[in-house]
């Protein structure tokens, strides 16, 4: 194959504890499960003679040498010898610096489409160690699994062999537009707690995620209080979403979108009839219960 295209997933955080800090450094380990969104960008790869190129539309992603899926792209050619290069164009229509893992799963993209032009020359176990030094999110977007439980910085992962089923769901931003970095959510959180709070039992087997009432009871995002504590507009958000009456509403990782999933797409829909979109912006997707597809020829 000589191009291939390849759908990048958005995900959500059904649940995310923070459970210790790493000393001296200061990393944070977390507690969390992933589950893929039907909302997707698009990536097509075409092989050329050499280098990385990267065209982009639909959102300022900055300099090209900056972005993830560029680095992704430019591990596989280091490791199969720079044979060719490749001409990435991307289709944005994942929300930026939103919580929702686009940048991340951009990456994973670019390292299967990319090693699928080299004829899979590179095993999965070593794409993996790609995705993790590349970020913690962009080893469950390249494990492929469309649910799975992790650990660590986010990068030790456990596929839920039955994953939540699919469900209708509505992805909610606030307007205007608000960034929340991940450094400053982990910074306002250490200031809350001198050492994460003890933990109590939970139970992460096939019951817990057989259905959303379950998953809703796994408890909540512990960016939520210190993020909505900073952004008030973002806690209003969070809070016309809740009174929806969705199965489970959430923070999207360390923000800035919040996310629901409801019963049926008829109350998916009321939903969003109902908060409009003057005080927010809306998508309207589903969570997905199959793998995510690999390349296929463009």
């Amino acid at each position: 194959m000589n191009r291939v295209r390849v759908a990048a997933h958005a995900k959500v955080n059904l649940f995310l504890r923070i459970i210790a800090r790493e000393a001296p450094a200061g990393f944070h380990q977390i507690e969390t499960a992933f589950a893929l969104l039907e909302l997707a960008d698009e990536l097509i790869v075409t092989r050329t003679g050499s280098g990385v190129t990267l065209t982009v539309q639909g959102a300022d992603l900055g300099p090209p040498e900056e972005n993830l899926a560029v680095r992704g792209a430019r591990a596989v050619l280091e490791a199969t010898g720079h044979k060719f290069g490749v001409a990435l164009e991307l289709t944005k229509r994942i929300p930026v610096r939103a919580g929702l893992g686009g940048g991340s799963s951009d990456a994973a993209a670019a390292l299967h489409a990319v090693n699928a032009l080299a004829d899979n020359a590179v095993p999965r176990h070593e794409l993996l160690h790609f995705a993790t030094r590349l970020g913690a999110d962009v080893t469950f977007f390249a494990s492929g699994a469309p649910a799975a439980v992790a650990w660590g910085r986010g990068e030790r992962l456990f596929r839920i062999a039955a994953p939540p089923p699919a469900a209708p769901a509505l992805v909610a931003l606030p307007s205007p537009p608000l960034g929340v970095a991940t450094p400053d959510a982990y910074r306002w959180w250490d200031e809350m707690h001198a050492e994460p709070a003890p933990r109590g039992p939970l139970v992460l087997d096939a019951d817990a995620f057989a259905g959303w009432g379950s998953i809703g009871r796994l408890g909540g995002n512990d960016f939520e209080i210190p993020v909505f504590g900073r952004h008030p507009p973002l806690r209003a958000l969070y809070e016309r979403l809740a009174g929806t009456h969705p199965y489970w509403v959430r923070l999207c990782g360390s923000g800035s979108a919040v996310a629901a999933v409801y019963a049926n797409e008829r109350l998916r829909d009321d939903a969003a009839m109902m908060l409009g979109e003057r005080q927010q912006r809306l998508v309207r997707t589903a969570t997905c219960a199959t793998p995510a597809a690999g390349p296929a020829p463009a």
